[in-house]
């Protein structure tokens, strides 16, 4: 097994090793982002036969935007070849499918956090808390590897809060260091959960800022500047990022950057890829 302080390939989604599960354990609604209903549990529609989306290449012209901006961090894979042993729920005993679906979400958000903790261990100026990040990292891992009926069994809101502490202190070392607002270090607004939808803030010097859980949907941030920000959580949907600098932004995720607006000016950390829709938009 690859080493996860340091190599992420496993924590990136698979669908070659995967049985769709996010199209079927997954329920969504008929809205801008999804062009029906469909129950958690039931294979989407456009769930062919060899688990790969008939319609991937224009999901989004099709009215399913939604799937576009969904990771699940390469739990896919590891609840069908792992966790069930690559027991496909098509032809595998009759309740895999339940179980399967049952699991998925749970080890998802293990996988979240390793996302994260991998991150963090690679922040230097989280170093003080490295050895806790290890550990919580290296014991998050041997929880994705239990039984399904472990899995369900766990308290995953428990072990997420548990990590949130050395996120949180990973962030306030980290952050403490980026020089942002009058030039001072350290002293960046805290915009924790703030509402900024819609919020003007085109060219705003947000170095090192908190915007961790801040809800940025619609929000103007063309030429914004983003150097060292924490963004774990900060949702991004249809905001304007374009010529934004988000250089050394850290807890930043595909999922996030996929549900933004951008440019081929937009300035990026090397953790993630400019969507191909950015693209295209322009």
């Amino acid at each position: 097994m690859p080493d996860q302080t340091t190599d992420r390939s496993a924590l990136r989604g698979d669908c070659a090793q995967c049985f769709g599960l996010c199209c079927v354990a997954l329920p969504f609604a008929a809205s801008a982002d999804f062009a029906l209903d469909k129950p958690a549990g039931k294979p989407c529609p456009n769930l062919r036969g060899d688990h790969r989306c008939g319609i991937h290449a224009d999901l989004r012209t099709k009215g399913f935007t939604g799937c576009t901006v969904y990771d699940c961090f390469g739990a896919g894979q590891k609840v069908s070849q792992i966790t069930f042993g690559g027991q496909d729920w098509r032809t595998g005993p009759g309740e895999n499918a339940r179980r399967m679906s049952d699991v998925f979400p749970v080890v998802r958000q293990l996988h979240e956090l390793l996302w994260y903790l991998t991150e963090a261990l690679g922040l230097d100026a989280a170093e003080p808390v490295h050895a806790d990040l290890r550990r919580a990292l290296e014991r998050t891992e041997r929880l994705t590897r239990q039984t399904p009926e472990e899995l369900l069994a766990l308290d995953v809101a428990a072990h997420r809060q548990e990590v949130n502490v050395l996120l949180l202190r990973t962030s306030e070392l980290t952050r403490a260091g980026v020089t942002g607002g009058k030039g001072k270090k350290g002293r960046a607004k805290d915009r924790r959960g703030a509402d900024l939808m819609g919020a003007r803030l085109r060219g705003v010097d947000l170095r090192g800022a908190s915007l961790r859980g801040a809800y940025l949907i619609a929000a103007d941030l063309t030429g914004a500047d983003l150097r060292g920000a924490d963004m774990i959580g900060a949702d991004l949907r249809d905001a304007d990022l374009t010529d934004a600098d988000l250089t050394g932004a850290f807890f930043l995720t595909q999922p996030q950057l996929n549900a933004a607006r951008g440019s081929a000016g937009t300035r990026l950390p090397r953790s993630v890829t400019r969507p191909v829709h950015w693209a295209a938009a322009g």
